[in-house]
């Protein structure tokens, strides 16, 4: 599984509890009330993006289309 913009902070520290000091260091909240993509700048997102996944070991080539 990839770490998507439509994924919420919380969704994803609960199954990757490792991602929660990239939260904090870039001042993110941990809720589920909204979507990755409307926390962070469109500018600074995919860098998040990639940093989150690189954490948790996910990329677009470990995972497949649909699951």
């Amino acid at each position: 599984m990839v770490i998507q913009p439509s994924m919420s902070p919380s969704a994803i520290v609960e199954v990757w509890s490792e991602t929660e000091e990239v939260f904090s260091q870039y001042n993110i909240p941990i809720n589920n009330r909204h979507a990755l993509e409307t926390l962070v700048k469109t500018e600074f997102l995919p860098s998040l993006l990639q940093e989150l996944n690189s954490i948790v070991g996910s990329s677009n080539a470990t995972c497949i289309e649909g699951g």
